[in-house]
């Protein structure tokens, strides 16, 4: 019997250099709940809430697509695997979206 994988996505971010480098500063931009793979808490158990902070531990990759970061929490004292839109730099925020002003420059 073949099994099927479903990807979430089309796009293999391992054709780029990774997001996030080692160390760096990073916060949860969701809850992160317990999906089977973390030994010792129950499935659905929440790991990580929305705004935690962390640093970034070490990186790997899923599936030969994504990137996983596995971000150490210290206030929680473990570390939790997460994919790259699920956290954000703190050491390396985005510059903030621009908003393109329609031509003769003026805003309403």
């Amino acid at each position: 019997m073949a099994t099927t994988i479903v990807r979430d996505s089309d796009v293999n971010e391992l054709n780029d250099p990774p997001r996030f480098k080692f160390g760096e500063k990073v916060k949860s931009k969701k809850v992160v709940r317990n999906d089977g793979t973390f030994n010792g808490r129950d499935i659905g158990e929440v790991l990580v809430k929305k705004g935690e902070v962390g640093y970034i531990k070490s990186i790997n990759t899923f599936l030969q697509q994504f990137y996983i970061y596995a971000v150490d929490f210290p206030e929680r004292g473990y570390a939790v695997g997460m994919k790259g839109r699920e956290i954000e730099s703190l050491d390396n925020p985005l510059p903030p979206k621009t908003v393109p002003v329609p031509e003769g420059g003026e805003t309403a």
